[in-house]
């Protein structure tokens, strides 16, 4: 395999499914995951945990390219203080397409976020930094969808809509045009949003698991 080397941090099953992404992508070698401690010296997809989190000086100097790859349900903070972990080490946080998702030359997607297969970002939406848009997600035009949000599977944003920083958009939520969804937000699977949403506000919280 060839390309730019990269760093994965996150042994899960968001890794697993990124991992699926990037190669696919072909842009990068993947020379490794970061995982938890009792996760160090096994593999996930054939890829070796090099070691933990707290490796990470260790690996700055050596692989040039990181992406965080835990996953991101009712709080953004895990992968918003690894993500700046990454920059202030000296990492470069590319984003990462899936050749099966649609981006519009006309939208932009920000450092350290992955587009998963299927996903469709259109016309003048903007995605911030470090977020996820997950597989069959779409983002219509002139959508926003700021830093460190993840956007679950086959969610609907439609145009025009701003989603704050670190809001989760759960599995098959459909959001209404224009609609402004707060920071920090957790909207769970399958909520129709029709109506703007404060900072903080989750709906309903009885289906987010």
């Amino acid at each position: 395999m060839s390309g730019l080397s990269i760093l994965l941090v996150g042994a899960g099953g968001h890794a697993r499914a990124c991992i699926d992404v990037i190669e696919q992508d072909g842009r990068f070698t993947i020379e490794g995951v970061l995982g938890a401690p009792e996760e160090i010296g096994g593999a996930v997809l054939g890829y070796p945990v090099l070691g933990s989190d707290d490796d990470l000086s260790r690996f700055a100097g050596r692989i040039p390219n990181a992406l965080v790859t835990v996953g991101q349900i009712k709080t953004p903070q895990v992968r918003l203080d690894l993500f700046e972990r990454l920059v202030a080490s000296g990492f470069a946080t590319p984003a990462i397409i899936s050749p099966r998702a649609y981006v519009s030359r006309h939208s932009a997607v920000g450092e350290g976020s992955i587009v998963m297969h299927g996903a469709t970002v259109n016309a003048g939406a903007i995605v911030g930094r470090n977020c996820i848009l997950n597989s069959r997600a779409l983002l219509e035009h002139d959508a926003t969808v700021g830093d460190h949000c993840h956007i679950a599977t086959a969610a609907v944003v439609n145009g025009d809509v701003r989603i704050g920083a670190g809001t989760f958009i759960g599995s098959g939520v459909i959001v209404r045009q224009g609609v402004a969804i707060g920071q920090r937000c957790v909207i769970g699977m399958g909520e129709r949003v029709l109506t703007n949403c404060a900072d903080g506000e989750q709906r309903p919280l009885a289906s987010v698991r």
